[in-house]
């Protein structure tokens, strides 16, 4: 049995949403002392949608999956509906993780988390 999932593999090799961006109005970035993956998401929301969402992922294969699927499963989603994304959704949705790499799951939940923290923030200060 591989030890990685195909989509875990797609993922890592050819991570979607890969970058920066320059204008975000949401900046999340969080990281695992233990393991050193660093997470770092930008999001450009537009009337409450995210219509854009990048990753810069420091770390192994699955944090980096990780990143790249979770991207893919808000991008232009309502920020409501981002809220309630978790790690098992990541992982599920990468037919799996093995269980000492579930904390790179976590990682992209509390990334995407931060960042819209972050956006929250920035608009009350608009106010």
């Amino acid at each position: 049995m591989a030890l990685y999932s195909d989509k875990v593999m797609d993922h890592f090799r050819n991570p979607r949403n890969v970058g920066v961006i320059e204008d975000a109005n949401g900046i999340g970035e969080v990281g695992n002392a233990k393991c050193g993956d660093i997470m770092k998401m930008y999001l450009k929301i537009e009337n409450d949608v995210i219509e854009d969402v990048k990753f810069e992922t420091f770390g192994c294969g699955s944090a980096i999956a990780s990143s790249s699927m979770a991207t893919e499963m808000i991008k232009g989603k309502p920020v409501s509906e981002a809220m309630q994304l978790t790690n098992k959704a990541v992982a599920e949705a990468l037919d799996g993780l093995p269980d000492y790499k579930m904390h790179c799951s976590v990682l992209a939940e509390e990334a995407i988390k931060s960042a819209l923290d972050d956006y929250e923030k920035r608009r009350q200060e608009e106010k």
